[in-house]
């Protein structure tokens, strides 16, 4: 199988394409029924959280067509675009914006990518190092919550998935400035982005966003938490009055951008300003923690809001729009998905050989220290995920591994982010990391062409799993505090 896939490697045959095509060749010359194929590729795609993939790629087109992705990135050139590399520097800052609210690092790569890969190159970056910052930095997609990878853990480990979003803030954080550091330090050695400051809006107006948003989330809670305890009837059902609660405390929320939308000279300052695509991540992540909807329902919300602020805020959504950004959304999915339908199959093949089972008691037997244990499977999630999507790997390895850690002593919330974290680094090594194809296809360019490009951006997030490895407090510190037991 693996020679049959490097053979069409190198005839330049798809990347989905040759997978599929070595894992029929498994099915062949394992005797198996050439229908378990269809079936399992099939298998591979029929999964409710996997909805959020097209959803969220449809979030990120109207984000992008609409005018939010152009402002988050103005907001966050204004915070971190008059230094040297300001320009790679925003890249990453809106990436972990951008996580916030897409839970895909697909979409956060074609969102983002389509803007900053371009002015990037511009600039005078070179085209394949834009695109390996770009696939990097958009990892932080499943990093920082909400995060489909964390929900398939959750769910296969039997462990909280609250306190998994909780735990993957302090990891995406660290990675996120990491990677800004890193990008500094190179662009002021080569002496790259002298001129990234150029066009940017002045520091104060970000400040102002971030104080209308404050504003808002403060309304919301003050409707809430004291205004409603006060008018509703203390005799409602414990149910119904916060059903009411959240309800005040939405119309005070709406009612606050409704008169800022009312005032002329404020509604033209906001209309050119990042505060409405800042909302955007409090409603995502303010809905899933508040219990109102799941993370894939929240991919539709995103669809909702995205559109609602294109068309009728922005007013740069035309309904002549929609049908090319719809296009554009249904090629970019079924392109994903092609790819999640053959790894899938391929890693049906891999499961049915027993390769992560032997995995799994390789590591119980020979591994006798909780430190030689953590390294090992480090070492293991690693190369598993050039080669397995990440969600397949969870989904099979979790049940194997999760017991393990926690024999050794492990914590399970903080054993998900490192599995999390580690598999997340399959979306950017080859031969299957989906944002390489992603960003190499914005940036217009072959994937050979990025992949020296990348090992520098390899390290540096190694570097940070090492760290989020042996220092649990990156991972658990938000987790006990929210969660105290």
């Amino acid at each position: 199988m693996l020679f049959t896939m490097v053979l069409c490697f190198a005839l330049t045959i798809s990347v989905a394409v040759s997978i599929g095509l070595a894992a029929v060749f498994g099915i062949y010359i394992g005797n198996v029924n050439m229908l378990v194929s269809v079936k399992e590729m099939f298998s591979s795609i029929n999964k409710f959280p996997l909805a959020a993939i097209p959803f969220f790629i449809l979030a990120g087109n109207l984000m992008e067509t609409g005018g939010i992705s152009r402002r988050l990135v103005d907001f966050a050139k204004s915070l971190v675009g008059g230094v040297q590399g300001g320009l790679p520097m925003t890249c990453v800052l809106t990436c972990m914006i951008f996580a916030a609210v897409s839970g895909s690092s697909v979409a956060t790569t074609f969102a983002i990518g389509a803007i900053l890969i371009p002015a990037l190159i511009k600039h005078g970056y070179p085209t394949p190092w834009a695109a390996a910052l770009q696939a990097t930095s958009a990892e932080l997609g499943v990093i920082i919550p909400p995060s489909i990878p964390m929900i398939l853990y959750g769910v296969s480990a039997e462990v909280s998935i609250g306190e998994l979003f909780i735990a993957g803030f302090g990891p995406g954080f660290l990675i996120g400035f990491a990677l800004m550091l890193f990008v500094y330090l190179i662009c002021k050695k080569r002496g790259w982005g002298k001129n990234d400051g150029d066009g940017r809006l002045p520091l104060w107006t970000a400040f102002a966003d971030l104080g209308i948003i404050l504003g808002a989330v403060g309304l919301l809670l003050i409707g809430s938490r004291y205004i409603a305890p006060a008018v509703l009837d203390r005799g409602l059902s414990e149910q119904t009055m916060e059903r009411y609660s959240h309800l005040i405390g939405v119309t005070l929320f709406a009612a606050y951008f409704i008169v800022l939308s009312c005032i002329p000279k404020l509604r033209a300052s906001l209309n050119g300003r990042a505060a409405y695509a800042l909302m955007m991540p409090v409603i995502i992540l303010g809905g899933i923690y508040g219990g109102v909807f799941t993370p894939t329902e929240a991919s539709a919300v995103a669809v909702i809001y995205a559109l609602f602020v294109g068309m009728v805020v922005y007013g740069e959504i035309s309904l002549k729009d929609l049908l090319p950004i719809f296009r554009k959304s249904t090629l970019s999915s079924a392109v994903i998905m092609f790819i999640i339908a053959n790894a899938g199959l391929f890693a049906y093949l891999i499961t049915r050989a027993g390769v992560p089972d032997a995995i799994g008691v390789f590591l119980k037997e020979w591994l006798q220290s909780p430190m030689l244990f953590l390294l090992g499977v480090n070492a293991a999630l690693f190369i598993i995920g050039m080669f397995i999507e990440t969600s397949a790997s969870i989904i099979v390895l979790a049940p194997i591994l999760a017991p393990v850690a926690v024999h050794f002593g492990i914590d399970p919330v903080h054993f998900g982010i490192i599995m999390v974290v580690n598999l997340a680094l399959g979306m950017i090594t080859p031969p299957f990391g989906v944002n390489l194809f992603a960003a190499c296809t914005v940036a217009k360019i072959s994937l050979d062409r990025i992949v020296t490009q990348l090992i520098p951006f390899v390290l540096v997030v190694l570097t940070c799993l090492m760290l989020i490895t042996y220092i649990p407090g990156i991972s658990l510190f938000l987790r006990d505090l929210v969660y105290a037991k």
